[in-house]
């Protein structure tokens, strides 16, 4: 599994103003599964208005890469974006900024800890529904 640090930001319920995180997730080696924050995400077509969909719930989130410029919220959007306290220094660097502007983000804890057991649970139920 490969990590990359990501977006993440809730759409069902919300426009471009949904909760959002920064944090380590975990992929795949197929990319198609996302592990953030204790959750697992599925990646399928694009549907309206997210690109993955949380596996428990349902729900529909965005997931893309932190942007350089710092501006990952889109134009219309709003809101504190909380940012994972163990990936605060790589957001720095990648954005080459001295510190969080206190405005647009809140320090938290992230889970960062992927469930692939779950996941694997999950997917034999279903092909044990299925036969």
């Amino acid at each position: 599994m490969r990590q990359k640090l990501v977006y993440v930001e809730l759409k069902t319920g919300f426009s471009d103003n949904g909760p959002a995180w920064i944090g380590k997730a975990f992929l795949s080696k197929t990319g198609k599964s996302t592990y953030f924050n204790g959750q697992i995400f599925l990646k399928g077509e694009r549907h309206s208005p997210g690109n993955h969909l949380e596996l428990v719930t349902g729900n529909s989130y965005w997931i893309s890469g932190v942007k350089r410029n710092g501006e990952d919220r889109h134009w219309a959007g709003g809101g504190k974006i909380k940012i994972d306290k163990d990936s605060v220094a790589d957001y720095l660097v990648l954005t080459k900024l001295d510190s969080l502007p206190a405005v647009k983000f809140e320090v938290v804890e992230l889970d960062n800890k992927p469930k692939t057991q779950e996941f694997l649970q999950h997917q034999n139920r279903k092909l044990n529904q299925s036969a």
